[in-house]
């Protein structure tokens, strides 16, 4: 078991009845739910015993496995109507962190808990491990190897290589996850669709040059985005609409939750093949904006992540950091060293926000730290800790 962000958070939301944690298969929640509750007794829905008999008796189901600590119900969406009966012991019982949920299908996680939870139940995210927690847990050797091989805890538990574990995890991720969300006749399509996703990274996300490529319908293509962005492979980081009297693009940027999985899609099979493709830039930038992502989920709060680039696409920042009455933007580059060009989306930012440049930051891919008069300069292991210093700062 690697420690985990999210620890303190977690025992925090169990003052809610109902605490459901969210995330994508694999992601360490089943392990992180336990350990934390470890009076808890476990149930998961994933067993056919156990499903039938929530499907068929929720309310006999949830009696016959009363405990005085409470219940650990894994992937509880395959049993729907199962929240209407906690939503009655909930209120009846009114015991603190009884029900802890896990669930992998954002949407469905979603309609299940706003039809029968709301106002009940505490909802945090666990992503794969964030560039803190890889630190602290001593599982990263180099920025390569970190962006090769992602954060999906089990390759680091089991010691598997990730040439093996991502073939095998697109595919039962297709097989499972998406045959029982959509119709997919052709899961070759389906396959080729997310690889294409995978070379749009950090790209601005046109849906119809996408699904010309893919072959199909722009419609399909929509669907098949929300039934990606729902399952915790990728999402879309929104322009920024603060335009200081200047036109602005409108459309958002596409980017995966892991490296290691884009990595895999991308055929890039090792860390030497990484450092010589035209996707390092993209994946270094992937990895700390998802990263700046998993700081948010980690802390409970709500990712407040934003791109901001003029209509002739001359200026950009890669990334603002929304705090309300302060904007933090992030220029994000691939290289160890620094110079004066580096800083000239922030230099043009700061000077149309009339911003005070020392709330700026530019993060690249090396260990040391700077002073800049432009920004503050951190290395790739520092900015691991951004969201934190800043929401520190904010208070």
């Amino acid at each position: 078991m690697f420690s985990r962000g999210l620890t303190k958070t977690l025992k925090r939301y169990a003052k809610f009845p109902v605490v459901a944690l969210l995330g994508p298969r694999q992601s360490g929640k089943t392990t992180l739910a336990q350990s934390t509750f470890p009076n808890h007794k476990f149930l998961s829905l994933d067993n056919d015993v156990n499903r039938m008999f929530a499907l068929e008796d929720p309310e006999g189901f949830l009696l016959t496995h009363e405990n005085p600590h409470g219940l650990i119900l894994d992937e509880f969406l395959y049993a729907p109507k199962l929240t209407t009966y906690i939503k009655l012991e909930a209120d009846k019982k009114k015991r603190p962190g009884y029900f802890i949920l896990t669930g992998s299908q954002n949407f469905l996680v979603n309609k299940a808990i706003t039809e029968s939870l709301a106002g009940r139940v505490g909802i945090l995210n666990l992503l794969p491990l964030s560039i803190n927690e890889l630190l602290e847990n001593k599982l990263v050797t180099s920025l390569p190897n970190l962006i090769f091989t992602g954060g999906y805890p089990r390759i680091y538990a089991e010691d598997i290589l990730p040439t093996e574990f991502y073939p095998s995890y697109i595919l039962s991720y297709i097989q499972r996850d998406v045959g029982q969300l959509i119709n997919v006749q052709n899961i070759t399509t389906f396959h080729r669709f997310i690889q294409l996703c995978a070379g749009r990274i950090g790209q601005l996300c046109n849906v119809n040059a996408l699904a010309v490529e893919t072959g199909i319908s722009a419609p399909t293509a929509r669907e098949w985005l929300s039934i990606l962005e729902a399952s915790y492979i990728l999402f879309f980081l929104e322009p920024h609409f603060q335009n200081f009297n200047k036109r602005i693009i409108k459309t958002p940027k596409l980017y995966f939750f892991d490296t290691g999985l884009a990595c895999s899609l991308l055929r890039i099979d090792s860390t030497e093949t990484l450092q010589n493709s035209h996707f390092q830039g993209p994946l270094f930038e992937a990895c700390i904006i998802s990263d700046f992502y998993k700081q948010y989920c980690n802390a409970g709060l709500r990712p407040s992540l934003y791109f901001w680039r003029d209509s002739s696409g001359a200026h950009e920042v890669d990334c603002i950091l929304d705090h309300g009455v302060k904007l933090y933007p992030v220029e994000i580059k691939a290289g160890k060293t620094i110079t004066q060009e580096s800083f000239r989306g922030l230099n043009y930012w700061n000077e149309l926000a009339q911003a005070n440049p020392q709330n700026s930051f530019l993060v690249y891919a090396h260990d040391e730290n700077q002073v800049r008069k432009q920004a503050r300069v951190l290395g790739w292991k520092d900015a691991s800790i951004l969201i934190k210093t800043i929401t520190s700062d904010s208070k």
